[in-house]
């Protein structure tokens, strides 16, 4: 599926607002309120959209650290760690990447203690290195059109 002007519009809307009426998506970039329904259900279709999501601030709801760990898996840990990081609760995002380390990880945790528990259930798989997030700096950046 080609990714017109329009359709890069109506992404627009939604990356800065997955909760835009269709009715005012058609306002801002002029065509009709249907015609906005049905460029979004075939780029939903083509899963260029791939869901609508609500950002929740960790902090306001309980947890006072954010951090992310980095995990170098040891010989034939790898893909045992692949299986169980999609269970522990604490990671919001993780990521296989190039390197030396394997995985990153972003997680929120409670306090130092639950850290603490939390690393210790990571090191059968590997070894770790942890920062500890002090603040945001680009949030939810939108995806733009490649040039």
């Amino acid at each position: 599926m080609s990714i017109d002007s329009l359709n890069w519009k109506i992404l627009k809307c939604l990356q800065q607002n997955a909760r835009m009426s269709n009715a005012e998506i058609g306002r801002r970039i002029g065509i009709s309120s249907p015609a906005v329904n049905e460029r979004i259900k075939k780029m939903e279709d083509a899963e260029i959209i791939q869901g609508y999501t609500a950002f929740v601030s960790p902090f306001e709801v309980g947890y006072q650290l954010k951090a992310i760990i980095t995990l170098r898996a040891f010989m034939g840990m790898l893909k045992p760690f692949l299986e169980k990081v999609k269970t522990y609760d604490e990671v919001v995002n993780c990521y296989r990447i190039t390197g030396n380390e394997n995985i990153v990880m972003e997680v929120v945790l409670k306090n130092r203690m639950h850290l603490e528990s939390f690393i210790d259930q990571l090191i059968i798989y590997g070894e770790t290195k942890t920062q500890i997030v002090l603040s945001h700096v680009v949030k939810h950046n939108e995806i733009k059109p490649v040039d």
